[in-house]
């Protein structure tokens, strides 16, 4: 059972594991929020040490890119075909293909280089104890956006996303996931933290009807890009508090 969580964390991060398959990740995909936890407290207490000798604005890029290399750039992926898939004019098969190319489009860069720059700037203007907290609380939701999504949709096409789709179809599975993540979110957050879970869960919703509408379902780039989404809107969510 322990190399089997194992490759969660190999999944989501970049330590590699001999044991990473589709299905093992996707059996234990409701302890995502376990995972954002672990991240979380990495980044925040990385974050929170160096608010304190440099300036906000080089301390939110140093952050970001911590986050870039710990994650292996994995989701930020599936953002950009994300965006790519949505451009695209035509029908749904079109789109999927868009998705599905190796090169990334105009749309695709122009999503990433935005994200990046939101990410920066909603860093930028926290420090301190708050800093750690918007990180730990914002990755604990951008993990558990995607249990929820996997929850809630159905798959576009048989591929990545599809073991995901059909393991998370156990309700019980998303209770669990949603108690991991709601205790900390809540004795960190207080009420900060319940507006940025009703953010994520609105958002989450959001890109599930337009993933549908747009693909028929769900994609692993679905899934990707709705971990970064959420994770920018609850820091925006927290910032702007």
């Amino acid at each position: 059972m322990f190399k089997e969580i194992g490759s969660v964390f190999s999944f989501l991060i970049i330590f590699p594991s001999s044991n990473s398959t589709l299905d093992n990740v996707a059996k234990y995909m409701y302890i995502f929020p376990i995972v954002g936890i672990v991240i979380g407290l990495l980044i925040g207490s990385f974050g929170f040490g160096l608010s304190f000798f440099l300036d906000p604005l080089l301390v939110s890029l140093l952050v970001v890119a911590s986050i870039v290399i710990i994650t292996g750039i994995h989701h930020a992926d599936g953002l950009a075909d994300f965006a790519d898939g949505l451009m695209v004019k035509g029908s749904k098969d079109r789109k999927l293909k868009a998705m599905k190319d190796l090169s990334t489009g105009s749309a695709g860069i122009v999503a990433i280089v935005l994200y990046l720059i939101g990410l920066v700037i909603a860093i930028s203007l926290t420090s301190g104890f708050d800093l750690f907290k918007a990180i730990l609380i914002s990755e604990i939701l951008a993990k558990f956006s995607m249990v929820l999504m996997a929850s809630l949709g159905n798959s576009a096409s048989l591929g990545s996303n599809s073991p995901f789709v059909k393991i998370m179809k156990d309700k019980k599975k998303l209770a669990i996931a949603f108690l991991i993540m709601i205790v900390p979110v809540i004795l960190i957050g207080e009420t900060t933290g319940l507006v940025m879970f009703g953010v994520t869960v609105t958002l989450t919703i959001f890109l599930l009807v337009l993933s549908t509408r747009s693909f028929g379902g769900i994609t692993g780039d679905v899934l990707g890009a709705t971990n970064e989404f959420t994770r920018l809107a609850s820091l925006m969510v927290f910032v702007s508090i």
